[in-house]
């Protein structure tokens, strides 16, 4: 079957324009990437995907594609060990293991050999999967990453030691073989854009909230001080009333005495 369009290389050309002109600083600044570093990834994706190496050969063969799985792994576990908290490295790691474990079982459903689904190429149906998987998981834009990336490498190896297992079906496992169009990428790419859309989205309702209290702070002193001008208004009035002064009680007028 001929696949669709790749759109693995259009994302990845308009990652790189996005990067190159400082449109993504922000996300790869909280990712702890320079926008060199990111450019440099991105071109290895796209170099790596025409070099795959043998991992194992006989009836079951497993080879690593350098540039859809190899550079995606280690930007992953660069991430993870450049986390600032254990949690963070834990949440990461588990998010990764969620991700391929619903990888896996949905490559029982929908098998990515198997045709499209309509106009959507069972590829992408597992991309989407994964990178929304990956986020729901991971949370954050680090973690979100890793569990895409990670996770579709480790729904694959799943895979292999499923076949070989059995022992009765001769195949070619390849980690990331579609090259920089692989699922591990647009799952990887798709996992840090909703973390990054929801982030964004979150921060921007929390500011609004927070001038809302800012601005009813501000008005409180603004209705102190016009209470407390009534008041003293209605005081001045009961003395008159009374025929006391501020200097002190007022003093009962006597008629001379005839």
């Amino acid at each position: 079957m001929a696949r669709w369009f790749p759109i693995g290389n259009v994302v990845l050309v308009i990652l790189g324009v996005s990067v190159y002109f400082g449109l993504l600083h922000g996300v790869l600044d909280r990712m702890r990437l320079t926008d060199r570093a990111a450019l440099a990834a991105i071109v290895a994706i796209i170099v790596g995907s025409f070099f795959t190496v043998p991992v194992i050969r006989g009836a079951n063969e497993l080879s690593i594609n350098v540039g859809g799985a190899l550079v995606p792994v280690a930007l992953a576990i660069y991430l993870i060990v450049t986390a600032d908290q254990v949690g963070e490295r834990i949440r990461a790691a588990v998010a990764a293991a969620l991700t391929g474990a619903a990888v896996f079982a949905i490559g029982k459903v929908v098998p990515v050999d198997e045709p499209g689904v309509g106009f959507i190429d069972p590829l992408y149906i597992h991309a989407l999967f994964a990178g929304t998987v990956g986020y729901l998981s991971g949370r954050s834009r680090r973690a979100a990453f890793v569990a895409g990336s990670l996770g579709t490498v480790l729904a694959d190896i799943a895979h292999y030691l499923e076949v070989s297992a059995r022992g009765l079906i001769r195949t070619r496992t390849a980690l990331g073989g579609a090259g920089a169009f692989d699922v591990t990428v647009v799952a990887a790419v798709l996992a840090v854009a909703l973390a990054e859309l929801v982030g964004e989205t979150r921060e921007f309702l929390s500011a609004g909230r927070r001038r809302g209290r800012e601005q009813i702070a501000l008005r409180a002193p603004e209705r102190g001080a016009d209470s407390s001008g009534e008041s003293v208004q209605r005081s001045d009035s009961a003395g008159d009333a009374t025929g006391k002064s501020e200097d002190g009680p007022a003093t009962e007028r006597r008629q001379p005495e005839i």
